[in-house]
């Protein structure tokens, strides 16, 4: 079944986004006015809060996920932007941001915190550890 549905993420930099994007290997698509989708609501889902059926698969930007048939749409709102994505399994989406986005958002978090801390002057180093999670060490000089 398709079901569009909004990534629990509240994105606020689009520069964040970005490098988070290319983190992953993605492909942010400025400008872009449509995401990829299946392209029509199938079943009894819940559009997300805010959205008609006519809204769905417009977006102000997406995101191009290698191996994956569908796309993220990235929309303006009044906090920031919003991400959409259709959750089929079909789509490949999830498998390749995880369940919940969950890489994305992990991607998002690191390189927001980066970006902010370089814009007050501090140095960041970053480590992966063996489980996969990332340690990030924030300390005053530098800008690395």
């Amino acid at each position: 079944m398709s079901h569009i549905t909004k990534i629990d993420i509240e994105v606020t930099d689009l520069t964040a986004l970005k490098a988070a994007c290319r983190r992953l290997g993605f492909t942010f698509v400025e400008g872009k006015n449509t995401y990829r989708w299946y392209g029509r609501l199938v079943g009894n889902a819940p559009l997300p809060e805010g959205l008609s059926i006519e809204d769905l698969g417009r977006c102000d930007h997406a995101i191009g996920v290698p191996g994956a048939e569908y796309e993220i749409g990235v929309r303006a709102s009044m906090r920031g932007f919003r991400l959409l994505w259709d959750s089929y399994q079909r789509g490949g989406l999830e498998q390749k941001v995880g369940k919940g986005a969950g890489l994305l958002k992990q991607a998002y978090g690191i390189e927001k915190a980066k970006l902010e801390a370089r814009r007050k002057g501090y140095s960041v180093y970053e480590s992966r550890k063996t489980d996969g999670s990332i340690t990030l060490r924030i300390q005053l000089g530098g800008g690395r």
